[in-house]
């Protein structure tokens, strides 16, 4: 784990972002290098970055309702440049998304209520 580097980011128009800088902070707790890229990011900007800054995962903060379009966007914007980076998502998803959002290479998703322990272990899991 020492060195494992995790952007995290608010894609679209969301512009709530208490639970993703707690979440940047349980995962620096937890050991990793965390980069936070700000509010209202698009997909080829995240994508970019992610790829610029030699990440290990990205974690998506989406509570706009706006998952379902912006989250594969994301993991097709990263499969356009070559890049396989896991991809985990956090925020209100209805159970009904799920399925779709896997099949669209969403690697995780947690929602509200998650641990320290279980964001911090789906992390770990999509890093193995």
């Amino acid at each position: 784990m020492a060195g494992e580097r995790i952007l995290i980011a608010k894609v679209g128009l969301d512009g709530h972002d208490r639970g993703i800088k707690v979440v940047a902070r349980m995962l620096r707790d937890a050991g990793y290098e965390v980069i936070y890229t700000g509010l209202f990011q698009t997909p080829e900007s995240v994508a970019a970055a992610a790829i610029d800054e030699d990440v290990d995962a990205i974690g998506l903060s989406m509570l706009s309702g706006a998952h379902m379009t912006l989250a594969p966007l994301v993991v097709a914007e990263l499969r356009q440049r070559g890049s396989e980076i896991p991809v985990i998502l956090g925020g209100i998803v209805p159970d009904t998304d799920l399925g779709a959002l896997h099949a669209a290479g969403i690697r995780t998703v947690l929602t509200p209520g998650a641990t320290a322990e279980q964001i911090v272990g789906e992390v770990r899991a999509a890093l193995a």
